[in-house]
């Protein structure tokens, strides 16, 4: 969960991240409105200025009504005498701004008169009239005439304006007001998720490695949730481990350190004569100082890939022969059975032989370390793919020490780790052993494993290609 600190800062982002959601949708309704007003207008213009005859004025509309309800234009002096004229509620139109005519031609209507000497006459058309056919179920009922562009009056125009305005609003409203409550809803459950994982990711930056968002919101935003609190781990893990790695080396060079300064501090005091006998164990401390640097030199150049390997094909057998001599006398000094057996058919396998060579002795070194006095360590070199569909060798150490705990196993490769008492720092070493040998093998593309015997002991295996 969110730090509780930081619950005004998730506050405030949640709140400038629904601003700008809404804003968002507020600009895309705006621009809706925009561009349905521009083509609206567009359309408008292009009835005053180019009299387009596909459009009907409403007046047309009122006419060809009235037609549709008499059955013909008898009477129609009478729509002249109506108090509401029918244009009054889209601008007080003029009728002594038009001209009806029948269906052959003839002036019904004289620009709001009946009485002119045109009535009854064919009209004749003018250069500048403006014509609205009005048809009753598809046969031409009678003409609407304006004989010039006078006709377009500001309170016409406007009135027309706002009648093919209205709709537009309306929709545009009921549009805009529907893409808000989306955008409302919406932005409420993506705003939440992002603010804690933005809130979160502050929190690491400002070191506070344990704070975790909940999974939460659409998928995206779940697996941005759960890949956060994935980094948050490998970086809290990561952390602990640096801190780990510190105080594990500064304990494994405070104690050859303490003894080499004891040691000199009491020659130089006349305490031990400064002889062989107390001189050699300061050199010896030295050897361990020198080892564990060496060690974490060779780990450290090996976890960032960055250690040089002379790859070439080698056989696992003649290294495994050529460790065990180098070992044998240790071995038989603390009476143990040094075996090895090597396959036939083990493949070649390509990996640098120094390395490799140095992953065996590691692996002899902490085998003969912990197997007891009269136990036996063997070594075993065959080919991994039994059917031999596959290139592989693997080679496995062996011993009859104590083993390890099985809740310890995945550890037993982690630098400066040592298990238990049967384990411990007296059996020799930093820890740095198996750690050096897992990133050397991984190094060259093979893997390395450990498990315990059935029969008391360990085993560790690595396979290379």
């Amino acid at each position: 969960m969110i730090h509780p600190d930081l619950s005004t800062s998730i506050t405030q982002i949640r709140r400038r991240l629904f601003v700008i959601l809404m804003q968002a949708f507020g600009t895309v309704v705006l621009l809706a409105v925009v561009l349905m007003l521009a083509l609206l207008l567009f359309a408008f213009g292009n009835l005053l200025f180019r009299a387009n005859p596909n459009f009907m004025p409403p007046s047309g509309e009122a006419l060809r009504a009235y037609y549709v309800g008499r059955g013909s234009w008898d009477g129609i002096e009478t729509i002249l005498e109506l108090e509401g004229r029918p244009y009054d509620r889209f601008g007080n139109e003029d009728w002594s701004e038009m001209i009806l005519l029948d269906q052959s031609g003839r002036v019904l209507i004289d620009q709001g008169r009946i009485d002119t000497s045109r009535i009854g006459q064919p009209y004749s058309p003018q250069s500048q009239d403006i014509r609205f056919v009005l048809r009753v179920r598809g046969e031409q009922v009678g003409t609407l005439v304006y004989p010039n562009e006078a006709w377009v009056t500001l309170p016409f125009a406007l009135g027309l304006l706002v009648s093919l305005s209205f709709p537009v609003i309306v929709i545009s409203f009921f549009t805009g007001a529907l893409t808000l409550l989306i955008g409302f809803l919406l932005a409420r459950r993506v705003v939440t998720p992002l603010a804690d994982v933005i809130g979160a990711a502050q929190a690491v930056a400002a070191g506070d490695l344990s704070t975790r968002v909940r999974v939460r919101g659409p998928g995206d935003l779940r697996s941005l949730s759960d890949s956060f609190n994935r980094m948050a781990d490998a970086l809290e893990r990561n952390d602990r481990e640096r801190r780990d790695f510190l105080a594990d080396i500064a304990h494994e060079l405070r104690t050859p350190l303490t003894i080499i300064r004891g040691r000199l501090e009491g020659i130089i005091d006349g305490v031990y004569p400064s002889d062989e006998d107390h001189v050699a164990p300061v050199l010896e401390e030295t050897y361990v100082l020198e080892r564990l640097v060496e060690d974490l030199r060779l780990l450290t150049l090996a976890e960032s890939r960055q250690l040089h390997f002379d790859m070439q094909p080698i056989h696992l057998g003649e290294l495994a022969e050529r460790a065990a001599d180098l070992f044998r006398a240790e071995a038989e000094e603390k009476n143990i059975s040094l075996s090895i057996h090597v396959d036939a058919d083990t493949p070649v396998v390509l990996a640098d032989p120094q390395r490799v060579g140095q992953v065996i002795g590691n692996l002899m070194s902490n085998a003969i370390h912990y197997a007891p006095e009269q136990g036996r360590v063997t070594i075993e070199v065959k080919r991994a793919d039994p059917n031999g569909n596959v290139a592989l060798a693997t080679l496995a150490v062996r011993d009859t020490g104590p083993g390890v705990p099985e809740s310890d196993l995945p550890r037993l490769f982690d630098r400066f780790w040592r298990g238990e008492k049967s384990r411990a720092r007296a059996a020799g070493g930093a820890g740095l052993g198996l750690a050096v040998a897992r990133q050397l093998i991984e190094a060259q593309g093979g893997i390395i494993t450990a498990a315990n015997l059935p029969g008391g002991g360990l085993e560790v295996r690595f396979t290379l290609p």
